[in-house]
């Protein structure tokens, strides 16, 4: 596999993402960080780029140059990475998409419903690849969650418990902290505040290691915070198309949780239990059995485990290596097209721009239903109607 050009948008100088994304994309060898339009400040941008070692004329002031840019190069990037303020997702990731580039767009990929049906529409108009970052379910463990449930281990899933809850957001002589305030301000972050940022992430999984898409939700949000505006506290009830139903609660007010991502899965013959926070075991209950540890980099374990795992049995498994995992999916799947080759089936596990359209249908959904005491709402986005 040839190496391939890599840009970001955004992830500069202090971020909170752009680091994990560097270290992800950089893991295999796959990609090399080619160009950048890394600040809202030009030339904080340009200087954090140059010292990334990008060369000076890829070191973008902002991303319409550095669209302009990339477009005439014969070595243009193979894929960008949009790591920008949520309400800028959608005009970068349309832009780049038109204008033939592969696109990995952060959570959420758009504000709205409407603008996710448009990017699914770009996608299929132009051929690109759009792929979401649900990170989470690049740990090897998730996969082989979603492998064991595939495969009918679990027999028919009637039921699944998602979490999502910390602690962080719990003082209120913090709500005016500007790197807190932002995340309840509905014109940055959209109509959803917690549910949105964190929620989805479990929703995702939820779907992801079931196999089965939303169709309703009941939700129930609060503002344990009297000065938010938006919620930060939610509980959610989910109905799938294949007939399990999801339990979901997130909260940012949960003193005492730390990351507290975490997923249960439960079937006519057994059940599985996941938490991020301890990635490398998974439990595993056949009805009638006694629980069993699987453990990361073990033998038996699925070839979606297999080629997850990055480290030698034992050792800790990081968030970074589960990001790594989306980009190594993405790289063999951009290669492949590259090559004129068929690529690795279990490569296509990345969250796709559908996934990015039905988890902002979700949103909707769950806003609509908790302004409404709780009403069932189709989560289904209208074009997936039928």
């Amino acid at each position: 596999m040839a190496r391939l050009n890599w840009g970001m948008i955004g992830g500069g100088e202090g971020s909170q993402i752009g680091p994990a994304h560097r270290i992800s994309a950089g893991l295999d060898g796959h990609f090399h960080l080619a160009a950048g339009a890394l600040d809202v400040d030009p030339a904080r941008g340009k200087a954090y780029a140059e010292k990334l070692g990008i060369a000076p004329d890829r070191a973008y002031g902002n991303w319409r140059e550095m669209l302009e840019g990339e477009s005439g190069r014969d070595d243009r990037i193979d894929l960008v990475t949009v790591a920008t303020p949520n309400s800028t997702h959608y005009e970068i990731t349309k832009a780049f998409l038109e204008n033939g580039f592969n696109v990995l767009c952060e959570k959420p990929m758009t504000m709205t419903v409407e603008e996710a049906e448009d990017i699914v529409e770009t996608v299929r108009n132009s051929g690109k690849i759009c792929a979401v970052n649900y990170g989470y379910s690049g740990y090897a463990m998730v996969r082989h969650m979603r492998a064991m449930v595939a495969r009918g281990d679990l027999g028919k899933v009637r039921l699944v418990k998602a979490e999502f809850a910390h602690g962080f957001h719990a003082d209120a002589a913090d709500a005016d902290n500007p790197r807190i305030r932002w995340r309840y301000d509905p014109a940055q972050i959209g109509p959803s505040a917690q549910f949105a940022d964190c929620g989805i992430h479990a929703l995702h999984l939820a779907n992801f290691v079931s196999g089965q898409e939303s169709q309703s939700l009941s939700a129930d949000f609060i503002s344990a915070i009297d000065s938010r505006t938006l919620e930060d506290d939610a509980m959610v009830n989910v109905r799938l198309d294949g007939g399990a139903v999801v339990r979901l609660w997130t909260s940012a007010v949960a003193v005492g949780r730390m990351h507290g991502l975490g997923v249960q899965v439960f079937g006519e013959k057994g059940g599985l239990r996941w938490e991020q926070e301890h990635p490398n075991q998974l439990y595993w209950t056949p009805v009638g059995g006694r629980t069993e540890i699987l453990e990361r980099g073990a033998p038996d374990l699925s070839p979606e485990a297999d080629r997850a795992s990055r480290v030698t049995i034992g050792h800790a498994e990081g968030m970074p290596l589960a990001f790594a995992n989306i980009y190594a999916d993405l790289a063999e799947v951009i290669s492949a097209a590259k090559e004129g080759r068929t690529p690795d089936p279990v490569a296509m596990s990345y969250p796709t721009a559908e996934d990015g359209l039905r988890s902002m249908a979700a949103i909707r959904s769950a806003v609509d239903s908790a302004s409404g005491n709780g009403a069932w709402t189709d989560a289904r986005p209208p074009s997936m109607r039928g």
